[in-house]
């Protein structure tokens, strides 16, 4: 039997340049491909999600694994980013992980609320990383024949 072994795409989303690549850094020494925004409105372009009429920018929703965006952004908030990816019947069951350099209850609590899988606190660690790579990108059905 021939299983190709992906590896889990993840889209980072942060206005900062630094958080970006930190967490593109992280992820990819953790053997994910990972994808980069600098806002809540790339990263729907990105998904296809801008224009839900147009279905051939949908081909990406299928490659993301995880989508990991920061919850303070001018513009569009990582709230407002996941409660829109949650709205979209293509990319709802798609995990979004909300990472913020504040922790402040309430926001968290409507996060996970509005679908969240986790909230982690900034600056990203390994060790954050590795336990979103167990918990959220391990966990995609294995059909098993």
């Amino acid at each position: 039997m021939d299983v190709a072994i992906e590896e889990p795409h993840v889209l980072a989303v942060d206005d900062s340049l630094i958080d970006r690549k930190l967490v593109e850094k992280l992820f990819k020494n953790s053997s994910c491909k990972v994808t980069t925004a600098e806002n809540g409105q790339r990263a729907l372009e990105y998904l296809g999600l801008v224009d839900e009429k147009k279905t051939s920018a949908n081909d990406n929703v299928r490659k993301v694994s995880m989508i990991i965006t920061d919850y303070c952004m001018p513009g569009m908030t990582g709230y407002e980013l996941l409660k829109k990816i949650k709205e979209s019947s293509v990319m709802k069951d798609v995990p979004v992980v909300i990472m913020s350099s504040e922790n402040i209850p309430t926001r968290i609590n409507k996060c996970l609320e509005e679908g969240a899988e986790m909230f982690m606190l900034k600056p990203l660690k390994h060790s954050d990383v590795k336990k979103l790579r167990r918990e959220l990108l391990c966990n995609a059905p294995v059909k098993a024949s």
